[in-house]
């Protein structure tokens, strides 16, 4: 398990302990301010600890859900816009606006982690969204194993999801036309 050092400080009992614990092996520093009882941790573990309130879309997410094999080059991660940014190289940003930041945020347990991601239902929408920015090859790739998917996709969520963005009713055509 991967602890804040405040986390550490509270399941020790103080900053003693905690230095005796690292000293003695039964806890490994990661990187600054962030610790683990496992010597090694995965890095999609070490970055869901570092952004609690970050959320996995685009590649990450697709690949994720077994929509594509292709593995993402960096971990795409969606803040709210108002947050702070986030510096870290293994991270592409997505800016996402307050008012629909939190729409289709579900937990989904993966690679032994369990990650804050956007759900099936909202990754459609954000793949025919994104449509224009996507490799053609890499989209229709996506858009045929949402095809294999329509009886467990939710219509009612991506309805409901729709009224949250500018151009619902072309998104809403596009899927219609391409998906189902």
């Amino acid at each position: 398990m991967i602890y804040k050092y405040n986390e550490l400080v509270k399941k020790y009992g103080n900053k003693y302990q905690v230095s005796k614990a690292i000293a003695d092996k039964k806890i490994f520093k990661l990187e600054k301010g962030l610790y683990s009882d496992d010597k090694y941790s995965s890095e999609l573990e070490i970055i869901t600890k570092k952004y609690p309130n970050a959320i996995f879309t685009m590649d990450s997410a697709f690949y994720f859900y077994d929509l594509t094999d292709v593995i993402p080059r960096k971990y795409q991660l969606a803040i709210n816009f108002k947050k702070r940014k986030i510096e870290d190289d293994k991270i592409e940003l997505f800016y996402t606006s307050e008012s629909f930041f939190e729409v289709g945020k579900t937990t989904l347990e993966t690679h032994n982690t369990i990650i804050n991601i956007y759900d099936k239902e909202r990754m459609l929408i954000e793949l025919v969204r994104n449509k224009n920015k996507i490799p053609f090859d890499f989209y229709k790739e996506i858009l045929n194993n949402y095809r294999e998917l329509t009886d467990s996709l939710d219509e009612s969520k991506i309805e409901e999801y729709l009224n949250y963005f500018k151009n619902k009713d072309n998104i809403f055509e596009i899927i219609r036309n391409e998906v189902y």
